[in-house]
């Protein structure tokens, strides 16, 4: 079009670009019950050129598609320059650009859909370069909104069944472009929360954090040991996506990086605070059980970890591995 347009597809607004512009493309999508469908399309010429064109076609079913709005900022401001369904969100555009008119860099774009899926526990994996934002009936369960080379994110979420939004929100800066996401529902059993999945939080001494590529996993964290309760020290803490029930929470101690007599693990569950002292310096690649509790379900379900031993100052490592919820 160039000026203006409105377009009403069964009596709803789905294009709304009335302003002077140059010849510029605009789509919408819509899903549609069958039998007549009313349209309505208003045009206006302002001056110089004047073009105006119409089509349309039938895409993906929309129970399985995703819809995708793109951005070219990216921040996901203002109205969406492209709206389009995808199949999957499964795109490496490397450096250049996911359609026209959208920028290969500084764009961005949020995919939506509402499957119907059945109850159980599922693990969302995203891998993205740059920043990706995961939300699930409304919830946010992945926050990585950086400029970031290729990295894969996991996320395990509880969903009660039936009509479930997923939105995921993803944004380029510079360079490579890539957005892929993958749903698996899980068989009922025991959650890990590694020291590298998005449950684990960790604070106090950024100087403080070493990281190794052995343990569960593959890494993990350690410290060296506090006297006391000292300014600025470090802490860990393993949140896990279990529903409300009866667990046993292990440890995964190393076999490095582990020269502490008294690991002071607090779990929180549902009727308050345990703490569990663990010699990691007797333990090596081992399950240590913390003992079995009653959960909530909810974000107050969680374990902590402190450089705080009690030990001579600065003699002792601590270990910051995974931690695993297993229903009994």
């Amino acid at each position: 079009v160039d000026d203006g347009v409105r377009l009403w597809v069964n009596n709803s607004l789905l294009i709304d670009q009335w302003q002077v512009q140059s010849v510029r493309t605009f789509t919408g999508n819509i899903y549609l019950p069958g039998g007549d469908v009313p349209l309505k399309l208003e045009y206006y010429e302002n001056g110089g050129l004047a073009v105006m064109s119409l089509t349309w076609i039938r895409v993906a079913d929309p129970t399985n598609a995703w819809l995708g709005e793109y951005f070219n900022n990216d921040t996901l401001s203002g109205s969406s320059d492209l709206v389009r369904m995808d199949a999957n969100i499964n795109f490496d555009w490397g450096s250049g650009k996911p359609a026209t008119p959208i920028d290969a860099d500084t764009f961005s774009v949020r995919w939506s859909q509402t499957p119907i899926l059945p109850a159980g526990r599922y693990r969302f994996a995203v891998t993205a370069d740059d920043g990706v934002r995961l939300f699930v009936n409304g919830v946010k369960v992945m926050d990585e909104w950086n400029e970031q080379s290729v990295r894969t994110f996991t996320a395990d979420v509880d969903i009660p069944g039936g009509a479930t939004p997923i939105s995921l929100e993803y944004c380029e800066m510079y360079g490579l472009a890539v957005a892929k996401m993958t749903r698996t529902k899980l068989d009922v059993g025991e959650t890990v929360i590694d020291n590298s999945s998005a449950g684990f939080v960790k604070g106090g001494s950024t100087t403080g954090w070493h990281s190794e590529s052995e343990g569960y996993g593959g890494s993990l964290l350690w410290t060296q040991n506090n006297d006391m309760a000292r300014y600025n020290y470090n802490w860990a803490r393993w949140y896990p996506s279990v529903g409300a029930g009866l667990y046993e929470v292990y440890v995964y101690i190393p076999d490095r990086f582990t020269t502490t007599a008294q690991a002071r693990y607090w779990i929180s569950h549902r009727d308050g605070f345990t703490l569990r002292i663990v010699n990691q310096s007797g333990y090596s690649d081992s399950w240590v059980s913390l003992g079995t509790y009653q959960f909530q379900g909810t974000s107050a379900d969680y374990v902590s970890l402190a450089d705080v031993t009690y030990e001579p100052y600065m003699t002792r490592l601590i270990g910051y591995d995974a931690i695993k919820w297993v229903p009994r």
